[in-house]
């Protein structure tokens, strides 16, 4: 699954999908874009559809990966560190990073209801997303496209964050990101 706001750039398999992002972060390989790259597109396609729920699927993903790596990349495997339960399996919880992000963005973070409804890939591409140095420009887009950005709000908000209930008494504003409705 490739969703919209990647399209322009994953739909081609020339940068990592989220779909394989988050199996790379489930079976603990930090895979560089150039190791990406040297995969052929067939490979990298494989990398996005190949299942990755239980563990024995896991495993399998991971031998591929190492393999590929092996074979085709001139850089060494890197290991993540042993995975724990991430951000965004839990959806009674929701990263400050969200939160700070669609503060700076100038829009609405999800609400706890929110938040719980999105699917483990939605919350895990919105903290990748947040905590992105170069990739914040499609979180706005991500929102949208997930549904969270809605001009019907009105009133504080709560937003559960880190375990923590955050009180938001300001009405939501909105802000165009002009780059990013061009791409659109």
């Amino acid at each position: 699954m490739i969703f919209d706001f990647e399209s322009d750039f994953a739909g081609s398999l020339r940068c990592i999908p989220m779909i394989a992002r988050q199996k790379l972060d489930i079976v603990g390989i930090k895979l560089s874009l150039r190791q990406w790259s040297r995969f052929s597109r067939e490979e990298r396609g494989q990398l996005s559809e190949l299942p990755c729920d239980i563990a024995k699927e896991q495993d399998i993903y991971r031998t591929f990966v190492t393999q590929l790596i092996d074979t085709r990349s001139d850089e060494p495997l890197r290991p993540m560190p042993a995975p724990q339960l991430e951000d965004w399996q839990d959806s009674d919880r929701m990263p400050e990073a969200v939160l700070i992000q669609a503060e700076s963005d100038g829009i609405p973070a999800p609400t706890r209801d929110q938040w719980k409804s999105l699917t483990p890939l939605q919350r895990f591409a919105l903290i990748k997303l947040a905590r992105s140095k170069h990739e914040n420009e499609n979180f706005v887009p991500a929102m949208k496209e997930f549904g969270l950005l809605s001009s019907t709000r009105s009133g504080p908000e709560k937003h559960f964050v880190e375990g923590a209930s955050i009180q938001q008494d300001k009405t939501p504003s909105f802000s165009i990101n002009l780059a990013a409705a061009q791409k659109g």
